[in-house]
């Protein structure tokens, strides 16, 4: 009897499956033009360079926020907290101009940046030193910070008047039509994102979020990438607290809520799995350009804000089907995987 072993080949099935991934950013842009497109044949003051410009604006705090979230939903976990954590940074920003006028623009921005860092740091080591999953650990940080910002704010607000014209102009200006918001946010995703593909400590959060445990056993130091996870996703939503208040020129105790929900569905149908292991921040990115889009194409055509949300759960559910079909699918596929031989 003689033993016959076919050379083993990676399966086309899997090759089909990188690609479905790959593909799932360019469905997203197709999606962005086929609702952009529809809508400007309805209402042709959509496509005009100001319409551009908001739907970039809209954007931009959700994208920004939503690459903090990548990082952490890639090692299967989530960060509840960007919502408030943005309030609290853009209320403490408006407070230091509000007592010191003439602060210069980068101390408002490192405060910023500072306040979401600690909160991030804290996230990061009640979830990996104590082991409690993550959603309860943020969820919970959410309500802790925003109680704080209502303690703080007392039901005042940023007067407007109180915010330097310098530091507004971050919010509002554009050059050459692509507002000064978009670009910094297009900056850190571009930066974020080759630092995921290119650095071992970026590719090291796909080996937690695919496998946790072989990824320990690889001398992956999981503990350090998740807690540098929360802490740039901390320190993102700090900034985005000071871009807030640069976009808007005022904040309350509300300001944020909601956000968290936004920034988790943009990260999912962004293309990023939701039981984590793959993803880009790219993709996140697209994710909130075009749930913007969808809401700014739904006001253009007068149809209720009730639908906003709609859509918006329903492009979730979607995701996070195709996300678990594919990854049951990249399953069976790679079990297959050297049983290709003949007796």
């Amino acid at each position: 009897m003689s033993l016959t072993v076919a050379p083993i080949s990676r399966p086309a099935g899997v090759r089909r499956s990188e690609l479905l991934l790959r593909a799932r950013e360019l469905s997203i842009v197709l999606a962005l033009l086929i609702v952009f497109g529809f809508t400007t044949l309805k209402n042709h003051e959509f496509a005009n360079a100001a319409s551009i410009r908001q739907l970039l604006s809209g954007a931009s705090l959700v994208a920004l926020l939503a690459v903090g979230q990548t990082l952490v939903v890639v090692t299967r976990n989530v960060d509840l907290s960007v919502g408030s954590v943005l309030g609290l940074s853009a209320y403490l920003v408006g407070t230091l101009f509000r007592a010191h006028p003439n602060a210069p623009i980068a101390l408002a921005f490192l405060v910023g940046i500072g306040v979401g860092v600690l909160i991030g740091a804290i996230n990061g080591i009640i979830t990996t030193v104590t082991r409690v999953p993550s959603l309860v650990v943020t969820l919970a940080m959410l309500y802790i910070v925003r109680g704080v910002d209502a303690e703080i704010v007392n039901a005042k607000q940023i007067d407007p008047t109180l915010i330097p014209h310098s530091f507004q102009v971050v919010g509002y200006e554009h050059i050459f039509g692509i507002p000064w918001l978009a670009i910094i946010v297009a900056v850190i995703v571009i930066a974020v994102g080759f630092y995921m593909r290119s650095f071992r400590a970026g590719r090291d959060l796909y080996a937690i979020g695919s496998n946790p445990d072989a990824a320990t056993l690889a001398g992956v130091p999981s503990g350090r990438r998740v807690f540098t996870a929360f802490v740039v996703s901390g320190g993102l939503a700090g900034l985005g607290g000071a871009l807030f208040l640069a976009q808007f020129a005022t904040v309350n105790a509300t300001g944020g809520s909601g956000y968290e929900l936004n920034v988790v569905a943009a990260v999912v149908v962004g293309g990023v799995a939701i039981f984590g292991g793959s993803g880009t921040v790219f993709g996140a990115a697209l994710g909130a350009l075009l749930l913007n889009t969808i809401n700014q194409a739904l006001v253009a055509a007068k149809v209720s804000a009730f639908w906003n949300q709609a859509v918006a759960g329903a492009l979730l559910l979607a995701a996070i089907a195709f996300d678990r079909w594919l990854s049951l699918r990249v399953e069976r596929l790679e079990s297959g995987r050297g049983e290709r031989h003949v007796v």
